[in-house]
This record gives structure tokens, sequence and C-alpha cells, in this order.
């Protein structure tokens, strides 16, 4: 059997106040039997003797009764099991079953807790707790910490398919093809598809650049033998010359009839990319190779496994940005909720009701609990702390029971005498 829990260093003290209380107790009720004893022995008892006598001998009954009473609640006087002795090891489980009936019926009242929880007004003490920086900053830690155990805690693979299986779902639920048309339009009447054209303008000037040689030597060839290579010399120039001006004329000129022509064939190709149902299957063809591939599957693991290792590191670091930002929102939500009434109305609403219910279907589980642990308890064990924990005030009625029982004495003899 178990046994309350108690410091050593409690269990030490008690016990020292206990002895100095128990030997003064006895202490006093030998002085009275002595005090008795000399009367009888050495005294006629008459007189100032005689009241002397009567107090020493109510004063030894009253610190005798006393000392058995107290001693009866721990343990058998004198190790003899007179009945209705040792109280509190023979009454324990009564005694455990007692307590949990008074707690579930003084301390888990409904109506009473409510009461004093609209006193407190936890969502004010909650505001101001919130908005302290060391309590934010351990929020932040123990939330990070919990979510990295959620994270270890949960099935790799399973959330892998989780993710894999909305990602996929989210494609398949849009078209390919009207999606890139909605995008190409937007970016023309935005004049942003210029930019695009220039780049491309760009490109091809310096790409005939790099590669002059490379033309030379094309247009040597599919030229006629019988060509004199300085003629081939001023064409490959001419049309070198001729290219990279139309290259920069079309590029300076954002009304030049390439660039017209260029904007049909694009509005053009946006129109069928919405409409024409040969393309949007191809398109849809297209974005199933995609989610077929294995670089897609790798992708949304990777999705996974990357988040999991950012948050653990995260979680370790004070000034990592996913810690700031849970120290950030919980001040911010203490702020709130010290500034906003209806909030702090809804909070504390919320916090009665949860205790109400947990109080209305907890009355007899808490009963039980206690009445169980106190059955655990080992019987000696548990008398033995709780002489230490009410021994020593006891002592006193041992005392008090001493000089009362005294100036009974004295008040009975004085009765008789007159």
């Amino acid at each position: 059997m178990s046994s309350p829990e108690i410091p050593p260093s409690w269990d030490e003290e008690r016990t020292t106040q206990l002895g100095a209380a128990r030997r003064r107790a006895t202490g006093l009720l030998i002085l009275v039997v002595l005090i008795f004893a000399a009367t009888h022995l050495f005294t006629d008892g008459r007189g100032f003797w005689g009241f002397v006598q009567a107090a020493s001998e109510a004063g030894v009954v009253g610190g005798i009764a006393d000392w058995f009473a107290v001693t009866a609640l721990f343990r058998h006087p004198l190790g003899i099991p007179i009945p209705h002795t040792a109280i509190i090891p023979r009454g324990k489980d009564a005694f455990g079953r007692g307590l949990g009936e008074f707690v579930a019926d003084n301390f888990l009242d409904a109506d009473l807790l409510e009461s004093r929880l609209r006193e407190i007004d936890p969502a004010d003490r909650l505001a101001l707790w919130l908005m302290r920086p060391h309590n934010a900053d351990m929020v932040a830690r123990r939330v990070a910490g919990v979510l990295v155990g959620v994270t270890d805690a949960l099935d790799d693979e399973e959330v892998q398919d989780a993710i894999r299986s909305a990602i996929d779902e989210r494609i398949r639920s849009v078209e390919l093809t009207p999606l890139i048309g909605t995008v190409a339009r937007l970016a023309m009447e935005g004049g942003h598809h210029h930019a695009l054209i220039d780049t491309a303008l760009l490109g091809l000037g310096r790409t005939i650049e790099e590669n002059q040689d490379l033309f030379r030597e094309q247009l040597r060839r599919e030229s006629p033998w019988w060509v004199p290579e300085p003629i081939d010399q001023v064409v490959f120039e001419k049309v070198y010359d001729g290219a990279q001006r139309f290259i920069s004329d079309v590029t300076a000129d954002r009304d030049h009839p390439l660039r017209v022509h260029l904007d049909g064939r694009a509005k053009a190709l946006i129109s069928q990319l919405s409409e024409s149902p040969e393309i949007r299957g191809r398109g849809e063809e297209l974005k199933q190779a995609f989610l077929d591939h294995p670089e897609f599957a790798a992708w949304t693991d990777d999705l996974w496994t990357d988040l999991k290792r950012h948050i653990s590191r995260a979680a370790a670091e004070p000034e990592s940005d996913l810690r700031r930002r849970l120290a950030k929102w919980t001040t911010a939500a203490g702020e709130r909720l010290a500034t906003d009434s209806a909030l702090r109305e809804r909070v504390n609403t919320g916090v009665i009701s949860v205790v109400r219910q947990a109080v209305e279907q907890s009355g007899e589980e808490v009963t039980a609990l206690i009445a169980s642990t106190v059955e655990r308890w080992d019987a000696q064990e548990t008398s033995r702390r709780l002489e230490l924990l009410l021994g020593r005030d006891l002592q006193f009625i041992r005392i008090n029971g001493t000089l009362v029982g005294a100036l009974v004495g004295i008040v009975i003899h004085t009765v008789l005498v007159l």
C-alpha cells in the first residue's frame, strides 16, 4: 500500500515539534501527579492544602483523560485494543469517502465556481499574462515544441499521401489551357508582353552577333562557286546589318507592324487556348503526364520532409522567424483580449461553460478518486503522518485538560467548603 508523499524536511521538522509539545504536556501531567502525591503524603488535606489537593487530583484526572482521548485518535492507548480507539487507522476509508463527498459538495459547486470565476475575470488575467514578453516567449517556445512533437508523431507516408492527393485534386480541378490563356490575356492587357518580345529580340540580336563566323561560313557554302568571296562578304554584311537594324527598329517602336502582327497572333492563340477543344485536350494530356511523372511524387514528398526539418530547426532557435512570429502573435492576442470587451466576454463565457460542464460531470469521479486514493494509503503510516500534522496542537489539549481539570477541582472544593 502507498502513503501520502511528504518531503523529508517537513517530516523531520514536524517530528521535532511534536516531540517538544508532547514532553511539555507529559511534564505538566507528571508535575500534577507529584503535587497530588505530596499533598496526600505530607499534608492533612485541610485549609489551603485542601485546595491544592483538590486541584491536583482533578488535574490528574483531566490530564489522563485528555491523554487517552488524544492517543485514541491514532493508536490503542498502551497497546490495549480498547473499543473505539485507534480511530484514524480504523476509519481511514470512511474518512476518505467523507472527504471526497465534502470536497464535491462544498468546492465543486457549479454556481459557486461560476460566481468566483466572474469575480476574477479569467480573460483579463489571461490578457495581462500574454502581454508580458517573458510569457510570450515561453508560449512561443512551448507551441514550437508542440509543433515538433506533432510532426514527429504523424506518419510520414500518410501525410505525404495526403499532400500529394490534395495538390493532385487541386490541379485536376483547374483546366490548364484556359488558365494559361487568362494569364496571357492579363499580361497583354497590362502591356507586360512587350518586355517578353524585347527580351526575345535582344537575345536574337546577341545570338546573331556572337555567331557571325558561323553564319558567314554557312553563306559561303550556300553561295555558287563562281561568286567571288568579296561579294559573299558584302552580301553577308548587308544581311547582318539589315537584320540587326530590323531588330533595333522593332525593339524601339511599340507600334511596329511586326509587333502588331505578333499581338494579333497572340490574341488568336489566347482565344484558342480557351475555346479550342483540341488544344484544351492537349493541355489536359500534358497536365496528366505531369501528375503521373515520378518527379511530381518526389516533389510533394519533399514538401513534407522540408517542412518537418524547418519546423524542428526553427523550434530550437530562440531567434528563428517561427519563434518570433509565435511570440508576436501571442502578444497581439493578449492586446486584443485586453481591448475587445466582446471577445473577453466570449472567453469568460467559454471558460465558465467548460468549468461548469467539468464540475457537473466529474463530481462523482472526484469523490471516488479521493476515496480510492485514501484507501490505498497505509493505515499506520497515514495515522503517523496525521499525528505529525495535528499532534502538536493536540498536545495543547492535554495541557489545557490538566489546567482546566485543576480549576474545576478548585471550584468543586470551594463549593464543598462553603
